[in-house]
């Protein structure tokens, strides 16, 4: 693995590693205010990451939201210059309106340098895993 590969692989392991404990702040600081965010249980793109943040407050005062844990299993990164794409396999366990389930996915999250050579997410797409 390169060093680039091992940069990439950080930066996706502690935004997976956020979103596992729930923690908003963290995850959402992993990704930059342009990313935009695809998601299969949603009828529309969120444009930026504002306005998945309302999203997830949505989610978290309507159906009482939380994250469990989550597993990253199938990963793999393509460079492409100052972008990378991350995909990997995701088992995540919420609690939703006072039930737990678990949910599996498959995810693609488009990571870009920054000029303090930082990798944040400028794109998440999540589907069903079949």
């Amino acid at each position: 693995m390169t060093e680039t590969e091992s940069a990439v692989l950080s930066a996706a392991d502690a935004l997976v590693s956020a979103f596992a404990r729930h923690d908003r702040d963290a995850y959402f600081a992993a990704f930059a205010p342009t990313a935009t965010f695809l998601f299969h249980n949603l009828d529309h793109m969120l444009e930026d990451r504002a306005a998945y943040e309302e999203e997830w407050a949505l989610w978290e005062s309507r159906d009482g939201f939380r994250v469990l844990g989550c597993r990253s299993t199938d990963r793999q990164i393509q460079l492409l210059g100052d972008v990378a794409i991350f995909t990997h396999a995701v088992e995540t366990e919420i609690s939703m309106g006072g039930e737990t389930m678990t949910n599996n996915e498959r995810e693609t999250i488009v990571f870009s340098r920054d000029p303090a050579g930082r990798w944040l997410g400028v794109h998440e797409h999540l589907s069903v895993r079949l």
